[in-house]
């Protein structure tokens, strides 16, 4: 009953809840800072030959953010990390939207459901700014995608294709857009395709392959000059992939994500904006090993996800004041199971559920304020407060956790808090902001309720732990940037203490599920944990058309009795130099890593070599009346260089040289 409550008045509270769309922002191709927030950027209607590769997948692109890591565990649906930490301790949106995956395996992450033909844009907030979206200890991740504007009557559209030779991958698809006065209606298709890559030296990764389908639609009609209803959806449909650094691939990952959203504008002088969105999304991922030849057992498990929800935003000025308030809440339904099929003649299947049927109630409200100080300064300060209530559903599961846990309720409810402040000067040539804030997240499903979830990583079976405390995080953020017309710089860092930080650690006497499983891991919480995160970015326009670009990153993290956290990020470096001239231009970009030296083996890993790859492209622009024609050609590890990285799971080895073309067409 509390749930129910909980979840409707929630609802009722707002008298039709709402979101605010971002204040519009100039479009370019490079990072951009506004207050504490990170914004990766493409341009709205067509794909630019600007970006490295413009048919690329979303997972590459979001590797540009210098506070994003990705977790490669095959050539498909890598996972985020955010400053150093994994999904768990983010919250990643589209358009806003919460959903939650359904694989134990982590094979899904939500960034699996946009293509790159269809982002605008990707919000980047590091810790606890701009946490709108709920409770975050990492930061948040929102997924914007592109949309079109009330205007006169016309359509466009973008038809594209691409193959890349070392995976012998194909891409095609396109996209129209249809505008009127008081409707709009955007449509957008992708299939990707292909087989298995080659590291360097011509070695092939067995298993890597994928088979991808993706549409996004989104339509809009005004009802007066300061009131508008819209409506989305997503499709996206995986079969036959891969995973060559796991015991599994899948045969199919599928979602289904729609909503419906209610805008109205200029309500007061006080009350700039106000928008409504309800949204549903159901998401399947089923995990075999059919396509393995030989394995220890024939194992099969299927994950369902779905989630429900509404999110709310009001926006206004208020004299110096720009401030913003926000309710949500949704409802999620997470279940997994695992089916171990029998090798001997007469015995039973194994069968059980790895996610028990855990329903998660969740609502929350937020502020923020950005309060002109002078001309020069800015203050920001926000506070958020969430409601979670777990159930265990499935009495089936309940009683498999109860071995481990005989007094655990069916339900446990968390209060979850966060606020953040930070100040920020801006002058013609420098800019600076300095930050400090707090949160709390609680465990995930699998951190809180998981049944023997093997990772592949450390060769470890994982048992959640639903006893465990709040995750509390104190952190501190800071940057200084320097722009002048040909040149500008960035210097930016943040520091996290986790206190209550959790992680598995091994536990003596449990018996393991999965064959060849070195022992059994019990989630368990350090007192503390440290992580740091610098970057520096740098660019220079050297003379007309010719442009340099370089970077340089790294992390670092350890907690109690823990000398170095898993995953992070060794000393790493990128530059490139572009050169432009009327419709041409041409790229060349080195990129590597130094020598990983600080690892943790009790989570798999290993030292690792330094690695340097280098990489060449060009793009022209061709017209045809009034269409514009965009071809680009690149190799990527131009050297065909035999590497891996921090962020590739059990050490699985990059493509090696790969020829990509892409041929981009808008009309």
């Amino acid at each position: 009953m509390f749930r129910f409550t909980l979840f409707c008045a929630l609802y009722l509270m707002c008298g039709g809840v709402a979101l605010a769309q971002h204040s519009a922002m100039k479009h370019t191709d490079t990072l951009k800072t506004e207050l504490l927030q990170e914004v990766v950027v493409i341009a709205p209607r067509k794909l630019s030959d600007k970006t490295a590769k413009p048919l690329t997948t979303l997972d590459s692109y979001l590797e540009k953010a210098s506070t994003i890591n990705m977790i490669r565990r095959g050539s498909y649906a890598w996972e985020p990390f955010l400053n150093g930490m994994a999904s768990e301790r983010s919250v990643i949106t589209i358009d806003g939207m919460r959903i939650y995956a359904a694989c134990t395996d982590k094979m899904d992450p939500v960034t699996s459901y946009v293509e790159i033909t269809n982002l605008a844009k990707a919000n980047i907030h590091s810790g606890q700014s701009g946490s709108v979206g709920g409770t975050t200890i990492a930061g948040s991740l929102d997924l914007v995608r592109k949309k079109s504007t009330f205007g006169e009557k016309g359509l466009k559209g973008m038809a594209f294709s691409g193959f890349e030779t070392n995976n012998q991958q194909k891409i095609i698809g396109g996209a129209l857009s249809y505008t009127l006065p008081k409707f709009f209606a955007d449509v957008d298709f992708t299939l990707r395709d292909a087989e298995n890559y080659k590291a360097g030296g011509n070695q092939e990764i067995l298993y890597s392959q994928f088979t991808k389908y993706n549409v996004s639609a989104i339509a809009g009609y005004k009802i007066d000059e300061h009131q508008q209803v819209e409506a989305s959806l997503i499709y996206d449909k995986a079969t036959n992939v891969g995973y060559p650094a796991l015991t599994m691939d899948v045969s199919l990952a599928k979602a289904f994500i729609g909503s419906v959203a209610y805008t109205r504008h200029h309500i007061s002088p006080t009350i700039q904006q106000w928008q409504t969105k309800l949204y549903y999304n159901d998401v399947t991922h089923v995990m075999d090993d059919t396509k393995r030849p030989i394995v220890p057992i024939r194992m099969d498990m299927p994950g369902w996800s779905k989630t429900a929800g509404f999110y709310s935003l009001m926006q206004g000025t208020v004299k110096k004041h720009n401030w913003k308030a926000s309710l949500s809440g949704h409802f999620n339904e997470s279940l997994a199971e695992m089916t171990m099929f029998s090798n001997t003649p007469g015995e039973k299947d194994m069968f059980m559920l790895t996610w028990p049927g855990i329903h998660t109630y969740y609502g929350d409200l937020f502020a923020e304020d950005v309060y002109t100080l002078s001309k020069k300064w800015k203050a920001i300060f926000s506070a958020g407060l969430g409601v979670q209530d777990n159930v265990v559903s499935n009495q089936f599961g309940l009683e498999s956790l109860r071995i481990f846990y005989p007094d655990m309720p069916e339900n446990k409810t968390r209060l979850l808090k966060r606020f953040s402040t930070a100040f920020q000067y801006e002058n013609e040539n420098w800019q600076y902001h300095l930050g400090a804030a707090y949160g709390e997240r609680a465990p995930s499903v699998s951190e809180g309720y998981g049944f023997y979830l093997f990772n592949s990583f450390d060769r470890f079976d994982y048992i959640g732990n639903p006893e465990m405390k709040n995750e509390k995080s104190t952190s501190f953020n800071g940057s200084i940037s320097y722009l002048q017309s040909r040149f500008s710089a960035k210097l930016s860092g943040s520091y996290f203490r986790i206190i209550d930080y959790i992680i598995g650690r091994p536990k003596s006497g449990l018996s393991v599920m999965t064959i060849g499983a070195s022992g059994v891991k019990i989630y368990e919480q350090l007192k503390y944990a440290n992580i740091f995160n610098s970057s520096i970015d740098v660019s220079y326009q050297i003379g007309k058309g010719l442009l340099w670009t370089s970077r340089l990153g790294y992390r670092r993290g350890s907690g109690e009795h823990v000398k170095y956290l898993p995953l992070m990020q060794p000393f790493t470096y990128g530059s490139g130099i572009t050169y432009s001239v009327k419709t041409f231009s041409a790229d060349a970009s080195v990129e590597g890593a130094g020598k990983q030296n600080r690892f943790n083996p009790e989570f798999g890993e290993m030292e690792l070599p330094a690695y340097t790859v280098f990489n060449l492209s060009a793009s022209n622009h061709f017209k045809i009346g009034a269409r514009t024609i965009t071809l680009k050609a690149g190799v990527e590890n131009l050297l065909d260089k035999n590497y891996t990285t921090f962020a590739d799971w059990n050490r699985l080895p990059r493509m090696g040289r790969n020829v990509f073309v892409n041929l981009i067409w808008n009309f």
